[in-house]
């Protein structure tokens, strides 16, 4: 009886355990299968042509030369020139003087103020605070520097942000020349100027203005989150991994032989340029470097490109430096470029984090950033797409060596052919290919073939797609070849199928699903 009493409780506890919810499915449910991953066959974009390094190497006695007939014909004093591929300094070359009194040559270890090409390395040590969670991209600037609360144009702007810093959006005005000057002021004297009050000239985030303070703003925000100067963290964080052994904030901390001296050339003579002290508007102009040193830096830009898998190296995550790399802050359209050759070409320029984006008729885009100050000019441009790059130091106020970098790389290109990375086309992509080829030209059974999103029968017809594929074949004649997928990106391609008369042009676009199911589709003619 007992044992009765007993197996009866025993049933109604199995009973009530049975019905918690979740207990009885997970009782009789299958075994939860992880999805194939869709994005697990990624490959990498490469460059076709084996023999690039090899082309690019046979112009460098041009490229010396042209960079050697621009500092003669504009009066450099010295300068040091470098050219990157794939992350190394593959050529570098100098002429002219870094001291002409004691008439010290110039050469690649000698360091050059590199000025507002400094604005990146602060930029880039935002976004390594970012990335450790230690400030936000939109944080209000009144955050880290209360005195900025409260000030604008007008009552209904916004509130200025760290973001509008790195964009030259905070409203502030165009401070070329008088932000050069600046470069020895100290903290508690950029703090007093902002407490008098800020003169603006747009409110914040309608449009781009260059602006010195504000990345001299970016400076002390980095000391006031981390507590040491902002040319102590990056020289640590950035300079340090990166093994810059030629790089200093402070020109009296150079050794005489290394630190190139600045010059002016006015009335047929170079005049010497008074170099000023570190100060808290070196965030956006005051760093000493090399070429050589400076290419480690270059390289690390480089290393971001192409996209891919595999651990960061750091010292900033490759996102990160892709993200600085964005045209955030639209600048200008200037439809009347030309080439230094006098190849026009239509040009679109924007402002990314401390450094510049464009991209021109051709579609090359570039990344970099020129710097000027009394007694130096300086420019750096990386075609990451290109895996090539270019730097220029000279000695001579607001030396203009963007136009000889631009001069280099466009004879780089066009000469040695180069040709960006070809991205390789996705397993799904050649696998819609194929199918769409199989029911190619009727289309019998498409609507069951499963190869199609849920919108495409509602956009597409298939007796209309029927009817324009035979008209389309009829032209081509007998096919002889399909070509590969070119892609556009992962999800997205076209193919030519090549005809005895002529071919037919084919693309494609995936939906998000997994699988990828194609949502749109274009064909037409084209010449043989």
């Amino acid at each position: 009886m007992l044992t009765k009493q007993l197996l009866k409780k025993g049933f109604l506890i199995c009973a009530l355990i049975a019905s918690i919810p979740g207990i009885a499915q997970q009782k009789n449910a299958p075994k939860t299968i992880a999805p194939v991953n869709p994005n697990a066959a990624y490959q990498l974009p490469y460059f076709a042509d084996a023999d690039r390094a090899q082309k690019v190497k046979e112009l460098f006695p041009i490229v010396e030369k042209i960079c050697r007939e621009y500092a003669e014909k504009n009066h450099f004093p010295g300068y040091a020139f470098g050219i990157m591929l794939d992350g190394k300094l593959v050529f570098e070359g100098s002429g002219g003087y870094t001291d002409i009194d004691k008439r010290t040559l110039a050469t690649p270890q000698s360091m050059f103020r590199i000025a507002s090409m400094s604005k990146s390395f602060t930029a880039m040590a935002i976004l390594k605070l970012r990335d450790e969670g230690k400030l936000k991209l939109d944080d209000p600037v009144s955050i880290y520097i209360p005195e900025m609360k409260g000030q604008r144009l007008t009552t209904d702007a916004p509130v200025i942000t760290i973001r509008n810093l790195l964009t030259h959006s905070a409203g502030f005005p165009e401070d070329n020349p008088w932000g050069d000057r600046q470069l020895a002021k100290t903290d508690a004297e950029l703090i007093a100027l902002i407490r008098k009050g800020i003169s603006f000239s747009n409110d914040p985030g309608l449009t781009y203005e260059y602006s010195n303070m504000g990345f001299a703003m970016l400076g002390y925000i980095i000391k006031k989150v981390t507590g040491v100067s902002y040319g102590e963290y990056i020289a640590k964080n950035i300079w340090k991994p990166l093994g810059m052994t030629q790089a200093e904030w402070e020109y009296t901390k150079i050794p005489a032989a290394q630190l190139a001296h600045g010059y002016r050339w006015i009335n047929n003579a170079w005049r010497e340029e008074a170099l000023l002290h570190d100060g808290i508007y070196g965030a956006m102009g005051g760093m000493i470097t090399s070429v050589e040193s400076f290419s480690k830096y270059v390289a690390l830009h480089q290393s971001a490109w192409p996209v891919r898998n595999g651990t960061d190296a750091g010292p900033v995550k490759r996102s990160s430096l892709r993200e600085i790399h964005q045209p955030w802050r639209f600048a200008t359209l200037n439809a009347n470029y030309k080439y230094p050759g006098g190849r026009p070409c239509a040009q679109a320029a924007a402002y990314a984090y401390g450094l510049r984006w464009t991209r021109d008729c051709e579609g090359r885009e570039t990344i970099g950033h020129s710097g000027g100050l009394p007694g130096f000019g300086s420019n750096w441009t990386i075609l990451p797409e290109y895996g090539i790059g270019v730097i220029f130091f000279a000695n001579a106020t607001y030396a203009s060596t963007s136009i000889a970098n631009s001069m280099v790389l466009d004879t780089l290109i066009r000469v040695a052919q180069l040709k960006p990375r070809q991205l390789p086309p996705s397993a799904i992509l050649t696998q819609r290919r194929d199918e769409l080829v199989k029911l190619f030209p009727d289309f019998t059974k498409a609507e069951t073939s499963g190869i199609f999103a849920v919108n495409f029968f509602a956009d597409y017809f298939t007796e209309t797609m029927k009817k324009e594929a035979n008209e389309l074949l009829a032209k081509a004649g007998k096919i002889n070849k399909v070509t590969d997928v070119v892609p556009e990106n992962q999800l997205r391609g076209y193919f030519i199928m090549e005809g005895e008369k002529a071919n037919i042009w084919m693309s494609f676009t995936l939906t998000p699903e997994n699988p990828a199911l194609i949502q749109a589709y274009t064909i037409r003619m084209i010449d043989k």
